[in-house]
């Protein structure tokens, strides 16, 4: 009496074929979060960097809350430049200690040194700080962004936050990132 077993002693070629395509899936959702989790630490620093250079700022306006109550420290945009590397001329040679400085002339040096600090640090960086004058010598209070674009790659992670951006600058394409600081100089 000759038994036939009908037992399979291996794996068929679609089994293996199916299990190669589970694991390849597996490995796809690994690569990915591998790269994600890569970037994440470069978008960090650059928030970092935003958020010192911004104190900075802050505190070279209330060194000269005269030149912020006149409204000197208004700047927009640079529509001729914007999202750019170039450097910007500084207006004026004025320091805090210096003679030949009014509030007016420290302000503008003070902001085109800023722009060109944030251009240095923060690709394609800029900056917008507002106070209307007549607000800025009764409240005290002015709004400073920096702003600045990541790299294509870093860009496509949320493009739909615009990060409490001023509408003026949420023209371009890709969005900017923003840090947004709201300050009383007394």
């Amino acid at each position: 009496m000759n038994k036939h077993s009908t037992h399979q002693a291996g794996a068929s070629l679609i089994e293996v074929l199916i299990a190669i395509l589970i694991l390849s899936f597996g490995m796809l959702s690994v690569g990915s979060m591998l790269s994600f989790s890569i970037q994440m630490p470069k978008l960090s620093a650059y928030r970092a960097t935003a958020t010192h250079l911004a104190a900075s700022q802050v505190e070279r306006i209330r060194a000269n809350p005269e030149g912020f109550a006149a409204g000197n420290y208004s700047a927009a945009l640079n529509a001729a430049s914007s999202w750019s590397f170039t450097s910007i001329a500084l207006s004026a040679s004025c320091t805090y200690g210096g003679t030949q400085c009014t509030p007016a002339t420290l302000a503008a040096t003070d902001i085109n040194e800023f722009r060109n600090i944030v251009r240095r640090e923060l690709p394609g960086g800029d900056i917008i700080i507002k106070c209307d004058p007549a607000a800025c010598a009764s409240t005290a209070y002015g709004q400073l962004w920096v702003l600045w674009q990541e790299p294509k790659g870093f860009a496509d992670l949320d493009a739909s936050s615009t990060d409490n951006c001023p509408t003026e600058s949420t023209k371009s394409s890709p969005p900017p990132r923003c840090l947004y600081i709201r300050f009383k100089v007394e």
